[in-house]
């Protein structure tokens, strides 16, 4: 069969799982606020990053007794700072199902040697036993596994009567899927996802017992200054009201302001959720009646909707193994480029070869509509190159 060019090419390419796509409307023109140029110390930065931070707890309804901060590195930062002022007071369970997970697996029972400590990691695609965990311990996950595809269903499985922490990386979720507050004590995330802000900064929200562990336990190791939230036994409390622990980038502030302005101008979290539902929605069916194309994650109730893992299972691809499924992958991610029609939709390097789209809130249902022409049309270009060279 020929490989007819579709009429519809999407508005914006960018399906990129972070950064992720700006929202739409953005423009750098926007970003032009009275801190540029000034110190984040002065009045008017301290001023920006407390609403940055209220902001956030408005449109990501996160409770009045929560704190929330803005800290280095990322979701990573964020993470990394949790896990070492946190952990050492109890046994850990840590449970991960995709590669940025495996690193807190790897800190957990490597780095910080934390007694007592429990590790579980699920295949590519599956998720772990969640009614195996011991709550009487420390419980690290990922609400979204950004590089998997797979999310937890719900917070269910955590119990209201819990005696460790539950520390949630929500990097892939936050703003897209719903967090259960009364069941997470910690919660990170990054600009860079679903509001498609920009890197290098990460939120770090505690709860109460969060809270109270910081204020009541000293971990065995050093801390360096990056890590500290307490001094004399009490919680900084400047740092999660705009004074952060290192120089932010002011620009980047005013785009992160500028994308939770967007994202209340159109209804909030509620809006945001089912853009991504809707973004999800549109491929799903899609997947539902192409058979070249299925989901990495086999259990629908476990499914991101946000960063969706396909992988390629046209019986002829498949029968030439792994290889020759991640080079008619990347055959297809180089197509879709190349026209300009889709950029760094590629699986990630640790994940089985295959595709990955991100279907977050600042994503257009009608381009990713319109993805799903082009992919067909590049399945069926990419097949009849193989076709003709055999």
């Amino acid at each position: 069969m020929t490989a007819t060019i579709p009429a519809m090419r999407p508005a914006c390419a960018n399906f990129s799982c972070g950064p992720c796509t700006k929202h739409p409307g953005w423009q750098i023109q926007n970003l032009q606020g009275p801190t540029l140029g000034r110190s984040h110390r002065a009045k008017v930065g301290k001023g920006r990053l407390k609403l940055a931070i209220d902001l956030t707890r408005e449109v990501l309804q996160v409770p009045p007794d929560h704190r929330i901060a803005i800290v280095p590195g990322s979701d990573t930062g964020a993470v990394e700072l949790a896990l070492w002022s946190l952990l050492g007071q109890r046994g850990v369970d840590v449970i991960a199902w995709e590669s940025f997970s495996e690193g807190w697996v790897i800190d957990v029972v490597e780095h910080l040697q934390i007694k007592n400590a429990r590790a579980q990691v699920a295949d590519y695609g599956e998720i772990v036993d969640l009614a195996s965990l011991n709550f009487d311990n420390d419980v690290i996950f990922a609400w979204n596994g950004t590089t998997s595809g797979v999310r937890v269903p719900n917070a269910d499985f955590i119990p209201a009567d819990r005696k460790g922490l539950t520390i949630c990386d929500a990097t892939s979720a936050a703003f897209a899927q719903r967090l259960d507050w009364s069941k997470l004590d910690v919660v990170t995330f990054s600009w860079q996802k679903v509001l498609g802000g920009e890197a290098a900064h990460g939120m770090l929200i505690l709860g109460p017992r969060a809270v109270e562990r910081l204020t009541s336990y000293t971990p065995p190791w050093p801390l360096p200054k990056l890590f500290r939230l307490t001094q004399g036994g009490k919680l900084i409390e400047s740092i999660f009201e705009g004074e952060t622990i290192n120089t932010p980038s002011m620009l980047c502030v005013e785009d992160y302001i500028d994308a939770l302005n967007w994202g209340k101008s159109i209804g909030g979290l509620d809006a945001l959720v089912a853009r991504a539902d809707a973004n999800t929605k549109a491929l799903s069916d899609w997947v539902a009646k192409t058979p070249w194309i299925d989901f990495l994650a086999k259990d629908p109730g476990v499914r991101s909707n946000t960063s969706i893992c396909l992988k390629i299972v046209d019986p002829l691809i498949v029968a030439h193994g792994l290889k020759a499924e991640a080079d008619f992958a990347k055959s297809i991610v180089s197509l879709l480029e190349k026209e300009k029609i889709a950029y760094d939709i590629g699986a990630y390097r640790d994940a089985p070869p295959g595709l990955r789209i991100w279907c977050g809130a600042t994503v257009e249902t009608s381009d990713v509509e319109a993805l799903t022409l082009w992919l067909d049309y590049a399945f069926q270009k990419v097949k009849g190159e193989l076709a003709k060279a055999a």
